[in-house]
């Protein structure tokens, strides 16, 4: 028998592996949408839930691979991808894998690769929604590599969240995602310092948020202008806050004279105290784009 006659005769159209939070998420999604799913986790008992809305269960990770001609690999890390996915490599053949582990991109390639060179079709995902998001049309998430199974898998992949493909490159989903959640976590860290400054004087983290919260808000309306001079390259265009202008000293040692630790700020400070030392400082506060450039 074939692999594609093999294929056809298989119970399921989905096998998923990993049932945290995010994988039970995907999982329910693709059931609401009347796709069949097979399921399979290390631990048994999170299956029955899933198998009670009609899922079906895997006694092992082998049963799971062979059920279905697609399966989705929602672990903790690279390293249990390939504890997990190394000893069914054979029944991978002719399959396709999308996995959505969070992933760096070198390990996505790496994976890619390895995918390859079993004769399976390897679609990278990185998820930018919460569990809660999943199957609601909220959130996105990010594709690249296999751009056949990207294309066959849409009208299944959109179940979840709306899709955007990178390219045949396996990193690039991870890429774009990580960047985006070091903007997010770099933002929380923020009002968390803030938080702790103002905590000196007896202000609650709620009071602060409630004043926050408005003002990042109406902050991040600059950033199609940040990305207009960071793309454009010229950090003199007029009518930008200059990195003299930007100096965080202040909030250095306001941070330190309150007992709060600044290195969340001093590390902007830093990036700003370099390009003015290059003789930049009547540029633009994009310009520490430049500091940070991998080519820098």
């Amino acid at each position: 028998m074939s692999e594609t006659d093999r294929n056809s005769t298989l119970p399921t159209d989905v096998s998923l592996l990993g049932l945290g939070a995010m994988g039970s998420a995907l999982a329910a999604a693709l059931l609401d949408a009347d796709r069949s799913v097979t399921v399979w986790n290390r631990t048994a008992g999170r299956t029955t839930d899933l198998v009670a809305r009609g899922a079906e269960a895997a006694a092992s990770v082998r049963e799971a691979v062979l059920a279905s001609p697609v399966v989705i690999a929602c672990l903790l890390k690279r390293a249990s991808v390939e504890e997990t996915l190394g000893p069914v490599a054979a029944e991978l053949r002719g399959r396709t894998l999308v996995n959505v582990t969070t992933t760096t991109p070198s390990e996505s390639r790496e994976l890619a690769s390895w995918a390859a060179e079993r004769g399976i079709d390897y679609l990278d995902g990185a998820i930018m929604a919460v569990p809660a998001m999943i199957g609601s049309g909220a959130g996105q998430i990010f594709y690249s590599g296999s751009r056949a199974a990207y294309d066959a898998l849409l009208p299944t992949l959109d179940v979840w969240a709306p899709s955007e493909f990178h390219g045949e490159d396996a990193g690039r989903a991870s890429l774009v995602d990580l960047a985006m959640l070091s903007g997010m976590y770099q933002m929380f860290a923020g009002f968390v310092h803030g938080a702790a400054m103002v905590a000196s004087m007896g202000m609650s983290a709620a009071d602060f948020a409630a004043r926050q919260a408005p003002f990042l808000a109406a902050m991040t309306e600059g950033l199609d202008g940040f990305a207009k001079v960071i793309d454009g390259g010229d950090y003199t265009v007029e009518g930008q806050q200059s990195l003299d202008f930007s100096d965080l000293t202040d909030i250095v040692r306001a941070s330190e004279e309150e007992g709060v630790d600044p290195s969340p700020i001093a590390g902007v400070q830093a990036l700003i105290s370099r390009q003015i030392a290059a003789g930049h400082g009547s540029e633009g506060f994009a310009r520490i784009y430049e500091s940070l450039r991998s080519d820098a």
